[in-house]
């Protein structure tokens, strides 16, 4: 617990200045708030002292302990409420900087992280963990300096007055609290409550899922409650919710009744002490007040378990965050090289998204060898699953591999800093992805210090500016809910349109056309054209019409280079690439329910299509 609270803490280091304020005013609002029951004892003695002549009660004295009493409690507001302030303006400039970091680290790990981590479990550490780091430093920190000061300085008051009586009451407190330290604390009690940091977590990223699938759910007709991953997330929360409130309901009730009911161990005590000494006035005086004391020691005390209860789940949720920071993110090196040319190179490269030491070790790529020429096209093509898509994605580091190397212009990427290696290459992905934000702000994403007229140019040369030009707000319209939606083959042109803006000199397309129709494949294929004019093209295809002018085409089966060659070069070979050839041309003229004969079959005659569409 020591060493969790530790890292909280270091969190809230970050503005010290501001929670040292915020902790000092609220132990001077703590201290503020035992003087009304000091001027509850002095005035109670007052009046007990001349309960026989009250004419001889001061009544300056009880005035001055009346005013005392309401200028404490008014100052003890103050300042709780300007510690308050301190602590919340800490909170948030802190969670602030927290999820800044958070961002920019996830951003700097490897894919590999993003691929084996759900969404909903992301999004989770984020938001939720980072908003309850704002709970803890906003709100725990002042609240457990007031509900650990106040009862320590109430029973110190006490014993002051009456040890033995202050000891009655202090045997029942310290029961409570150690009875519900020991769930907190137990093994038993840390890991219920790290169950249920995973159970919320996985309840979250089904239920994206879900809501992600909506179409197919809405197709097949899948309710809730029938979705397998989110009923079993459902249950599993609810069950891990129920073994909480199983394991905390005795112990909490123990503390609750125990705490509540102080005057059961006062009432007795205080009689039996007061029956052995008639007449003792000071005693009747201190036994008076330790009546008036006893209930308000109970709404600190609860307090401090709730905020013991609170405490728990924000050490987990900051464990998550911990484990977030932990990922190694991908090596820049000490000595950044920059390449003077833009051809790419992979020398005898083997990939594994595991170990060799894992028992799920499984080789992606072997042996990868390949040299693509600075301004012409090396295609990848092959079956589904070979490892192409792979092969383009290390390219951008975003895996580093375990053997051989990858180099553009013979500097090896991984001597090449990471911004400028972004900044060399551009990929045009077969999943667009688009922001929640304008048009013209996804198209500048390329280059975000372009002008205007650079971003409607690279509109306009993607054939993209036409559709924008028809929506309401033009290049102001956001993409997204309260906005547009396009369809793919719009959302792939804006994504041309980003990689023109960019015009890095080496570009990797991964199937750009794979979802377009006929008119949008036309449209995206011109704004490819310039595109790739004087670049470096690695281009990733199934329609292998699409790249038959390609100076080299690399034929990738099971993570290994199995031909190459030109698009002739590799049909006169009648090796895998011709059989593939074969079945692209006999998909492109096959019709449902057609009834034809072989001799009217394009792959007869070893022809492409007449509407095959032709890059170069």
């Amino acid at each position: 617990m020591k060493a969790e609270m530790s890292g909280l803490l270091q969190i809230a280091k970050e503005k010290k200045g501001l929670l040292t304020a915020a902790s000092l005013l609220s132990t001077v609002s703590s201290l503020l708030q035992i003087a009304p029951f000091v001027a509850v004892y002095k005035i109670v003695e007052e009046l007990l002292l001349h309960a026989q002549s009250p004419a001889g009660i001061d009544r300056e004295l009880i005035t001055y302990w009346g005013v005392a009493a309401l200028v404490a409690l008014v100052a003890a507001l103050l300042t709780l409420y300007v510690g308050l302030m301190c602590s919340h303006v800490a909170a948030f400039q802190i969670l602030y900087q927290l999820r800044v970091r958070l961002a920019e680290h996830v951003a700097k790990v490897p894919m590999g992280y993003h691929t084996k981590t759900a969404t909903g479990e992301l999004k989770k550490v984020i938001e939720v963990s980072v908003e309850k780091i704002e709970k803890f430093i906003a709100h725990q920190l002042p609240d457990m300096v007031t509900a650990i000061l106040i009862p320590l300085l109430m029973i110190g008051y006490l014993f002051w007055l009456n040890g033995l009586l202050a000891l009655v009451l202090l045997v029942p407190v310290v029961f409570g609290l150690w009875v519900q330290a020991r769930i907190f604390t137990s093994e038993l009690g840390r890991n219920a409550f790290r169950d249920y940091q995973f159970a919320v977590e996985e309840m979250n990223a089904t239920g994206v899922e879900y809501v992600r699938g909506m179409p197919a759910v809405k197709i097949f007709g899948i309710k809730a409650d029938e979705f397998l991953t989110f009923q079993r997330a459902v249950s599993s929360y609810r069950d891990i919710a129920l073994r909480i409130t199983a394991l905390c309901k005795k112990p909490y009730s123990l503390f609750y009744v125990l705490v509540s009911s102080l005057f059961t161990f006062i009432v007795p005590i205080g009689i039996l002490l007061a029956s052995g000494q008639p007449g003792n006035q000071a005693f009747a005086i201190t036994f008076t007040l330790f009546l008036i004391i006893t209930p308000s020691l109970s709404v600190p005390l609860l307090r401090l378990i709730y905020v013991g209860g609170g405490l728990r789940e924000i050490i987990e949720g900051n464990k998550r965050i911990a484990a977030v920071f932990a990922e190694p993110i991908v090596a820049e090196p000490t000595a950044p090289r920059v390449p003077v040319a833009y051809d790419v190179a992979f020398d005898r490269v083997s990939f594994a998204y595991e170990n060799k030491e894992s028992k799920d070790y499984k080789p992606i790529l072997q042996n990868v060898d390949f040299f693509a020429k600075a301004g012409e096209m090396t295609a990848l093509v092959g079956p589904s699953g070979g490892g192409k898509s792979t092969i383009a994605n290390l390219l951008l580091r975003f895996w580093d591999v375990q053997e051989g190397t990858i180099s553009i212009g013979g500097v090896p990427i991984q001597e090449m800093g990471t911004e400028k290696l972004m900044d060399t290459v551009s990929f045009v992905f077969q999943d667009v992805h688009l922001f929640y934000d304008t048009i013209e702000a996804n198209i500048r994403m390329g280059n975000t210090s372009a002008s205007r007229e650079a971003v409607i140019a690279a509109a306009k040369t993607a054939c993209c500016h036409e559709f924008i030009e028809k929506l309401p707000l033009g290049y102001e319209t956001k993409i997204g809910e309260g906005g547009t939606y396009l369809s793919g083959g719009e959302a792939q042109r804006l994504a041309i349109a980003r990689a023109l803006l960019k015009n890095a000199p080496i570009l990797v397309l991964d199937e750009a056309t794979a979802y377009a129709d006929a008119e949008n494949e036309k449209k995206i294929q011109q704004g490819l054209i310039e595109l790739v004019k004087g670049k470096t093209v690695i281009m990733i295809a199934h329609r292998l019409s699409t790249i038959r002018a390609a100076e080299q085409i690399l034929v990738v089966n099971k993570g290994e280079i199995v031909e190459r060659g030109t698009h002739d070069e590799l049909r006169q070979r009648n090796g895998l690439y011709e059989k593939m050839w074969q079945a692209h041309v006999s998909a492109a003229t096959w019709k449902l329910g057609a009834n034809h004969t072989d001799a009217h079959k394009p792959e007869m005659r070893g022809e492409a299509p007449a509407n095959a569409s032709l890059l170069y």
